[in-house]
């Protein structure tokens, strides 16, 4: 699933899974049911119900909240729920290092392609400096749609000015990178730092201490 080690000028990146942890994944909303007394199983099916329509930034997060939370009184407020949900935000800094690295070294384009919703998407960037890493957000929540649809990836190409032969997708979610792929885009599915570094390398974006692992 990659293109020719020529002219890789972009990048796309999904951010949780990839360069931070998933921000509001299962993990999460356990220990919120844990650690908030909440009867697990409504707190997951209200959040399936409702969730994608906060990721396509149709809701607020206080919205999302009055909806699967909120919905009866609670010895909690708000505010302490919603700064749980934006602590269990962490980074992953091997992957942060080698994309900011490789941006430096080849001059390249990075973009964000992610599902996730506007509140937590702006905590995210701002927690740990991704404007620094992107040149654009590709973000469900500004652009109300959701991958796997194929228009976030044209959207992608579009606002970064990149063909597909040049760029490459990476994703830790399979699906996602096969249909950055069927638009002609490499994929690269993330599974751990060091397969994906020696992935990039074999592209010609090389850290210097990869040539001799490779």
């Amino acid at each position: 699933m990659h293109p020719e080690t020529h002219s890789i000028t972009t990048l796309f990146l999904d951010i949780g899974g990839v360069l931070l942890t998933n921000g509001w994944d299962r993990q999460a909303r356990r220990l919120a049911a844990e650690t908030f007394e909440l009867d697990h199983g409504e707190f997951d099916e209200r959040h399936h119900l409702t969730f994608d329509t906060y990721e396509e930034g149709k809701l607020s997060l206080d919205e999302y909240l009055d909806r699967v939370v909120f919905f009866e009184k609670r010895p909690f407020s708000k505010d302490a729920f919603k700064s749980f949900m934006f602590s269990r935000s962490e980074p992953y800094e091997e992957m942060l290092t080698l994309v900011r690295t490789l941006k430096r070294r080849y001059g390249l384009k990075v973009v964000a392609v992610s599902n996730e919703g506007r509140e937590l998407t702006l905590h995210r960037i701002q927690q740990f400096n991704l404007r620094e890493i992107f040149d654009a957000f590709i973000s469900s929540c500004f652009v109300h749609f959701r991958k796997p649809d194929a228009d976030m990836y044209r959207m992608a190409l579009d606002i970064s000015q990149s063909t597909a032969e040049e760029t490459v997708y990476i994703d830790d979610r399979l699906m996602f990178v096969q249909v950055a792929v069927s638009l002609d885009i490499g994929g690269i599915h993330h599974t751990d730092y060091l397969s994906t570094r020696l992935a990039l390398g074999r592209l010609g974006l090389e850290l210097n201490q990869s040539k001799k692992e490779a």
